[in-house]
C-alpha cells in the first residue's frame, strides 16, 4: 500500500512510517511547505489549517490515510482537517486510521476499561470523542474508518515516561503527581507501531482499537524506575497538584494524575496483534531511557 502519514516528524509518526517501510509498504508523508527535504520519504505538502492542502494530498494513488497530527486546540478546525483528508477516500472501502488516546475514557475508577466503555475525557482531550465520533461515521460513507487509542508510549527515550527521568532529576527524587496510588496503561512505541499497520491492513471499518500491552502500571513504580535511570535512589515524592499545574499546566497535570487501568486485549485476539516490546518499568531502569 501507498500510505499518506501526517506526523512522520513527530515521536509516534517516526515510529509508525518506519514500520510501515519496514513491512514493505510505501510511505508518503505529508509535511508543511518548506519541509519537504526533512522527512526521509517521499513528501506531499499540506497544511492542517488548510484544508484544501490536505485533500489534494490524498490523490488517487494514496492508498491509506493515517492521522498522527497533534490536535490543534481548535475543535472546528480538527474536524475539518478530518473532512478534508477523508473526502477523497469516501466510497473508496481504503483506510482512515485516527489516532485518539485513552485519556478520553476519564477515570476508571478501579475498573478496567475497555474499547466498548464509554467515554468521560479529561479537559485536555475534551472534544476529542466528537472527532472519534466523526471519523467512526465515515464507515457509512464506505471509508475503513478506525481509531486507535494508545496508553501512556514509552521507547526510544522519548513520551512522558522521559519526563519523569527529568522530575527526578529536578526534585531529586522519584516523583509522583498528587497520588502515590495512580496507575497509567503503557504500551512500547515499537509495539504500537505494529498495530497501526494491523489496522490499516484489516481492521474492519468503524472500529476502536486500545494499543495497551501493560494496563494498569504502578506511576509510582515508573517513577522509582526513571529516577534509577537518573541516578537517584529513595522513596517517591509527592508533586502536589498545585504545584505540578504551576510548572506543567493545569490540564496536563490533571492528565498525569489520572489513574486508568484500561485494557488492548481485543488487537490481540481480533487482529492478531502480538507485543513484543519491554515493560515500562524495564525499558526506564533498564532500557531505553538510560
Amino acid at each position: 500500500m501507498r500510505v499518506l502519514i501526517i506526523g512522520t516528524g513527530g515521536y509516534l509518526g517516526s515510529a509508525v512510517a518506519e514500520r510501515f517501510a519496514g513491512q514493505g509498504h510505501e510511505v508518503v508523508a505529508l509535511v508543511r511547505p518548506g519541509k519537504e527535504g526533512e522527512a526521509g520519504f517521499e513528501t506531499r505538502t499540506g497544511d492542517l489549517a488548510d484544508p484544501s492542502s490536505l485533500t489534494a494530498a490524498v490523490t488517487p494513488d494514496i492508498d491509506a490515510v493515517v492521522d498522527l497530527a497533534t490536535p490543534s486546540g481548535n475543535a472546528e478546525a480538527d474536524a475539518a482537517a478530518i473532512t478534508a483528508l477523508t473526502d477523497p477516500l469516501r466510497g473508496t472501502g481504503k483506510p482512515f486510521v485516527y489516532t485518539s488516546g485513552v485519556w478520553v475514557l476519564g477515570a476508571t475508577d478501579g475498573a478496567t476499561a475497555d474499547e466498548s466503555s464509554p467515554t468521560n475525557p479529561i479537559p485536555i482531550v475534551g472534544y476529542r470523542p466528537t472527532i472519534e465520533r466523526q471519523v467512526l461515521a465515515l464507515a457509512d460513507a464506505g471509508v475503513r474508518a478506525a481509531v486507535v487509542r494508545p496508553g501512556i508510549v514509552h521507547g526510544r527515550n522519548g513520551g512522558i515516561p522521559a519526563l519523569l527521568v527529568d522530575l527526578a532529576r529536578k526534585h531529586q527524587a522519584p516523583v509522583v503527581v498528587a497520588d502515590p496510588t495512580v496507575v497509567w496503561p503503557t504500551v512500547h512505541v515499537d509495539d504500537l507501531a505494529d498495530l497501526f499497520v494491523k489496522v490499516v491492513e484489516a481492521a474492519p471499518a468503524g472500529t476502536v482499537w486500545h494499543a495497551i500491552t501493560e494496563p494498569a502500571v504502578s506511576v509510582a513504580d515508573l517513577a522509582t524506575a526513571a529516577a534509577q535511570t537518573a541516578g537517584i535512589s529513595g522513596d517517591p515524592v509527592i508533586w502536589p497538584i498545585a504545584e505540578a499545574e504551576a510548572a506543567l499546566g493545569a490540564p496536563f497535570a490533571e492528565a498525569l494524575a489520572l489513574s486508568q487501568s484500561v485494557t488492548g486485549n481485543a488487537a490481540r485476539t481480533d487482529l492478531g496483534w502480538n507485543p513484543q516490546g519491554p515493560s515500562a518499568t524495564a525499558d526506564l531502569s533498564a532500557g531505553s531511557y538510560r
